[in-house]
């Protein structure tokens, strides 16, 4: 399978097991899950066929783990803006968190801290390298510190998904670090 095709289908995967399952007749249960051959047959009826291999391939080359596999069923990682409960236990992050932005988002962010914006919850990295990755997808990459020790003995809950995302409903903007001007 290629790269382009890898892609392809994992663009596929994301929009629906995320954000639009209705747009091909699936129904997610409340956890986000969706019978594999339900889904397949699905993408098959719309135009988008692939087979259960390619999409073994998709779920195991995905270098951020995006899908998860449970026996004959998918589901998105993270990331949903359709509304699903991953029952993740809440878990006390490390001291800092860090969060991928650009410039210009940077005075909405200072004004109203960090927002779940299309998604159910902001999500946060545990090291710097992975934020800048995040942040350099939308242009020059901006890294912001969330004080997350300070977060959490205020009350805010958190969450790790299983590819190790950070999840909270929102950073205050008090909790934030900005880097220093140059």
């Amino acid at each position: 399978m290629d790269d382009r095709r890898t892609v392809k289908v994992s663009k596929y995967l994301s929009k629906h097991l995320r954000h639009q399952p209705g747009r091909i007749g699936l129904v997610l249960d409340e956890g986000g899950w969706v019978e594999i051959d339900t889904l397949i047959a699905a993408a098959a009826a719309h135009g988008f066929p692939f087979t259960r291999e390619e999409l073994d391939h998709v779920v195991a080359a995905n270098d951020k783990q995006r899908f998860a596999v449970d026996g004959t069923r998918i589901r998105a990682s993270q990331g949903h803006s359709v509304d699903v409960d991953l029952g993740l236990p809440p878990a006390t992050p490390p001291p800092y968190l860090y969060h991928g932005t650009v410039a210009r988002s940077l005075e909405a962010i200072r004004a109203e801290g960090l927002r779940p914006m299309d998604r159910h919850d902001v999500h946060l990295s545990a090291d710097r390298e992975t934020a800048t990755r995040v942040g350099a997808r939308r242009g020059r990459p901006v890294v912001l510190a969330v004080d997350a020790a300070a977060m959490h003995r205020d009350g805010h809950v958190f969450h790790v998904s299983a590819n190790g995302v950070w999840l909270t409903r929102a950073v205050p903007p008090e909790y934030l670090r900005f880097p220093h001007a140059h």
